[in-house]
């Protein structure tokens, strides 16, 4: 089992073009954790901002009685991809890992192969 920094470091190097990685708890908006980011990119920021959108296809799911389980979301923006991957692992209700990545270094399938590798060994 892997700890939260150790984890968030393998993100930003077993991960190709990967350049953020926090720990959200969702249910507060606040980020247990980061690495990576620049000056024009406050991760802290982006990792609040993205509890909304947990939040809000949560809800969806409930008002459509879907009885499923959200894997990650995943946001595509012009130069960057944004992955939010809902912990699953014992002690990890309530929280996502969220990833951003280069979207022209990365490698999607890749990259959810690893962020799921790197979730199931996360200890909380």
């Amino acid at each position: 089992m892997a700890n939260l920094e150790t984890s968030l470091k393998e993100c930003l190097s077993a991960i190709d073009g990967a350049t953020a990685a926090a720990l959200v708890d969702y249910t507060s908006g606040m980020a247990l954790g980061t690495l990576g980011g620049t000056k024009d990119f406050n991760l802290e920021v982006a990792a609040a901002g993205n509890t909304d959108v947990v939040r809000a296809k949560l809800r969806t799911m409930e008002h459509l009685g879907l009885n499923e389980e959200i894997e990650d979301i995943l946001i595509t923006l012009s130069s960057q991809y944004h992955m939010i991957r809902l912990l699953r692992s014992r002690g990890g209700n309530g929280l996502f890992l969220y990833l951003v990545l280069d979207s022209s270094r990365a490698n999607l399938a890749m990259a959810r192969h690893q962020l799921r590798r790197i979730e199931s060994e996360l200890e909380v």
